[in-house]
């Protein structure tokens, strides 16, 4: 009987160390490579690789979004919130970004809320809240 405890027990806890979920490593490489993305002005690939496709299907982002996006260089990326949730598998930012614009050599700054969730499936954070808007500041 005891022997079936311990062997019972043990499994549980193989069990739970073989359960695959997101690191913190893995977490802050994927933000900080959305940081790098958005500061080079990289913006497609932010579509493609960032943002979620069902969300992306449901608040599609026009290329006039991206256009206007691209007349500012990202001077500054700053965040300046961050929420988790219990379980760890949700983080919200609140995000500074000073953008400086091309044509008229002005600088603006821009809050930007970003919603990142873990795809389980896929194994990957995923942005659920699109890319900076530069006409919100």
């Amino acid at each position: 009987m005891y022997r079936l405890i311990v062997l019972s027990v043990l499994s549980v806890a193989l069990l739970a160390g073989c359960a695959t979920g997101p690191s913190d490593q893995e977490k802050r490489e994927r933000l900080q490579s959305w940081e790098n993305i958005i500061r080079w002005s990289e913006h497609k690939d932010a579509l493609i690789d960032f943002i979620d496709p069902e969300w992306l299907e449901a608040n599609p982002i026009s290329s006039l979004d991206i256009d206007r996006l691209e007349q500012f260089r990202v001077t500054e990326y700053r965040v300046r919130q961050v929420v988790s949730n219990p379980n760890g598998l949700e983080i919200q930012r609140l995000v500074q970004l000073r953008l400086y614009h091309i044509h008229s050599a002005r600088e603006r700054i821009v809050d930007h809320r970003e919603l990142w969730r873990y795809d389980e499936e896929r194994e990957i954070w995923m942005l659920h809240s699109g890319i900076p808007d530069p006409r919100r500041y």
